[in-house]
């Protein structure tokens, strides 16, 4: 079995974090789109701008998760309530990225950095915590269901000009 090693990211990161958050996204969902849309949500979201944008937010936390000295996961907690208006606590923090390489599925990559993400919740006094999810990537609904996250509200997700239905999920902690 590979040993997963996960650890905090640094600036030197942002590179091979961003590619592979792009390879991520457009293995599970480029088809989905027109190729404008999705190299405009790109461009935006996990172009190394972006996400060395994030990384520099203290109200962000990364954690990349490595095997054989290759990243092949990442989570982003946002220690701020992405949707205030579903907001039920008074803490409420949000788990924003949760992505692992496409040939690196089924190691127990998600479920450490989940771990890990629902541990820096809990430390840092959260009392909801909230989601955004795909509606048709089931997949994704099954784990973080097993954490006890239940949908809350129907909501959507723009990539490019394109809408999508997603479910806002939350659990109370």
């Amino acid at each position: 079995m590979t040993q997963i090693t996960l650890r905090p990211a640094v600036p030197a990161d942002v590179p091979a974090l961003s590619a592979l958050a792009i390879a991520a996204f457009k293995a599970k969902f480029a088809q989905l789109y027109s190729a404008r849309d999705l190299a405009a949500f790109l461009d935006e979201n996990l172009a190394e701008g972006p996400i060395a944008k994030g990384l520099a937010d203290p109200a962000s936390l990364y954690r990349l998760a490595e095997a054989d000295g290759r990243l092949i996961g990442f989570a982003k907690v946002g220690l701020t309530c992405g949707f205030p208006g579903h907001a039920r606590g008074q803490t409420v923090m949000e788990l924003k990225q949760l992505y692992t390489a496409a040939d690196a599925t089924g190691m127990g990559i998600g479920r450490q950095l989940m771990d890990w993400a629902m541990d820096q919740f809990a430390q840092r006094g959260a009392d909801e915590v909230q989601l955004s999810v795909y509606s048709e990537n089931h997949g994704a609904h099954r784990f973080y269901e097993r954490y006890g996250f239940a949908k809350v509200a129907d909501i959507t997700f723009k990539v490019g000009e394109q809408y999508d239905p997603e479910f806002l999920m939350a659990k109370m902690l």
